[in-house]
C-alpha cells in the first residue's frame, strides 16, 4: 500500500491480514514462473514479465519493495484459503529471497513470515544500511475493530482501515542474516519484533531516508466530527528520538518517500477531499544537529504534480529522481495502470511563487496496457527492475478476475527524464 491508505473506488485490496507459518518453499507453489511478453505497448519501458507470487499460495499479494542489494523482496498477503474457508481479513508481512537464473528473475524462494500471527500489517521496509532489519505497520495482534480494507459488495466504494493499534515495527529476517553467517543463537535474539515508537492512533506507510537515520511515517490526526480520517505526514529521527511534522494539510497526505538523494520526498493527497488523490513532491528544509549532521525541520516548498479528475496513488522515485511511477485511475477503476510523471525541476522553479504550487503540463507516460489493474511500482536501487501489483495472470474457477499478485520486468524505459 504505497503506502496506499484511502477511501475511492477501487477492487484491489492492500492492507492487512495474519498469516500462517513462514515456509521455505518457493512462493509460487509448484507452479513454474513463467517468463512472458510484455504487451506491445509496453515494450517500451518493460521487459519480459514475470509473475512472483501465485494464487495457490496466495489469495492475494500486494506492495512489494526491494533490499538495497536487489536480493530480497518485503510484502503483504493473504494465505490462500483452505477449500471451503474463507480468505483471512488482515494481510500479514513476508519476506523472501529473488531467485535468478541467468541473471534473470524466475521466482522467490526463502519464504519467511515476519509479521505476528492475527495482526494486521502493511507498508514494508528495509533498512538502507543494517542488512535483515526491516520496518512496517503492525498492530501486533489482533485489531480492535473488525472491519478489514477492501472492496465493499453493493456500494461501489473501497474502504480502507484505520486500526489505531497500527504502529511501526521492527524486527530483523532469519534468512538474511542466516545468509550472512550469523549464528542460530544470536539471529533468534534479535528476532522479537518491536514497535519502533508509539503513538496514539494509527501510524504506518513508513520508509528509511538513504541514511538509515530518519523514517517518514503517516500519522493519523484525532477526528473531526463529520469529517474524513486525516493522516498528515512526519518524519521521526531515530538518534533524538524526535517527531517532525512535515506536511500538515486538510486532506489525507500519506505514501511518502524520500528522493535517491534525501533531499525531498513524495507523497498522494486527498488535499481537495473529493477522494481525487493527486502526486505532491516537496522540497526539504534542513538544519545542523550538534554533530554537524543535517536534520530535517520541515519543507521548504511543496509542488502538485497532477491535477486532473483522477485518482493517482503509490508514487514512488526511480533512482535517478528524474521521474516517478505512480497508479492512476485514467483507465477506469477496475483497470488502474502505471504512468510515469516527469519531475522536471526547471518547470517546477518556474511553476510560480509560494510555499505550494501547482505544475502544469508536465510530461506523462503510461507504462503498463494490460488487462487488470496494475499499481504500486517500485524500482530497484540500481534501476534495472520494476516490480509492482497486477491482476494480468490467470485466474481461478470461481473468480470474475484474477488475483493481485507480485510480478516484475526488466525496466528499458528511459533511465533520466527530462532529456536534457
Amino acid at each position: 500500500m504505497t503506502c496506499a491508505k484511502l477511501k475511492v473506488c477501487m477492487v484491489l485490496t492492500v492492507c492487512s491480514v495474519a498469516m500462517s507459518s513462514a515456509m521455505a518453499q518457493p512462493a509460487g507453489g509448484n507452479q513454474s514462473p513463467p517468463v512472458v511478453e510484455a504487451v506491445d505497448t509496453e515494450r517500451g519501458y518493460l521487459k519480459d514479465p514475470v509473475q512472483l507470487t501465485f494464487r495457490d499460495r496466495f489469495a492475494k499479494a500486494g506492495e512489494s519493495y526491494f533490499s538495497p542489494d536487489g536480493k530480497w523482496v518485503i510484502f503483504q498477503a493473504t494465505d490462500a484459503p483452505k477449500r471451503g474457508d474463507e480468505v483471512g481479513q488482515f494481510y500479514a508481512m513476508y519476506v523472501a529471497k529473488i531467485v535468478w537464473t541467468d541473471g534473470r528473475p524466475t521466482g522467490l524462494e526463502k519464504l519467511e513470515l515476519v509479521s505476528p500471527d492475527g495482526s494486521a500489517n502493511t507498508c514494508g521496509w528495509f533498512h538502507p544500511t543494517e542488512p535483515g532489519r526491516v520496518i512496517f505497520g503492525s498492530t501486533l495482534v489482533a485489531p480492535k475493530e473488525e472491519a478489514a480494507s477492501g472492496y465493499q459488495r453493493g456500494t461501489s466504494r473501497y474502504r480502507w482501515a484505520f486500526p489505531d493499534e497500527m504502529d511501526i515495527v521492527s524486527r530483523v529476517v532469519k534468512g538474511v542474516l542466516a545468509e550472512r553467517g550469523v549464528d542460530a543463537a544470536t539471529i533468534e535474539s534479535l528476532s522479537e519484533t518491536v514497535p519502533v515508537f508509539s503513538r496514539d492512533r494509527y501510524d504506518a506507510e513508513c520508509s528509511f531516508d538513504p541514511s538509515g537515520r530518519f523514517i517518514l511515517y503517516s500519522h493519523m490526526e484525532p477526528a473531526k466530527e463529520g469529517q474524513k480520517p486525516d493522516a498528515n505526514i512526519y518524519v521521526y529521527d531515530t538518534k533524538t528520538e524526535k517527531h517532525v511534522p512535515l506536511v500538515m494539510e486538510s486532506g489525507y497526505d500519506g505514501g511518502p518517500f524520500f528522493s535517491p538523494d534525501g533531499k525531498s520526498i513524495c507523497y498522494r493527497s486527498d488535499r481537495a477531499g473529493n477522494d481525487l488523490l493527486q502526486i505532491y513532491v516537496a522540497d526539504l528544509r534542513f538544519e545542523s544537529d550538534a554533530t554537524g549532521a543535517q536534520v530535517p525541520t520541515g519543507i521548504t516548498r511543496e509542488y502538485q504534480l497532477t491535477d486532473n479528475e483522477q485518482v493517482n496513488w503509490a508514487p514512488y522515485w526511480h533512482p535517478s529522481g528524474k521521474f516517478l511511477v505512480y497508479a492512476s485511475s485514467e483507465s477506469g477503476h477496475s483497470n488502474y495502470e502505471v504512468f510515469a510523471i516527469e519531475v522536471d525541476r526547471e518547470r517546477m522553479n518556474a511553476a510560480g511563487a509560494g510555499s505550494s504550487v501547482k505544475v502544469p503540463n508536465l510530461p506523462r507516460h503510461r507504462i503498463t496496457t494490460a488487462s487488470g489493474a496494475d499499481l504500486l511500482p517500485a524500482f530497484s536501487a540500481d534501476g534495472k527492475w520494476m516490480m509492482w501489483t497486477s491482476q494480468r495472470g490467470p485466474k481461478i474457477e470461481g473468480e470474475t478476475r484474477p488475483s493481485s499478485q507480485l510480478w516484475i520486468a526488466e525496466w528499458v524505459g528511459p533511465s533520466k527524464w527530462p532529456a536534457k
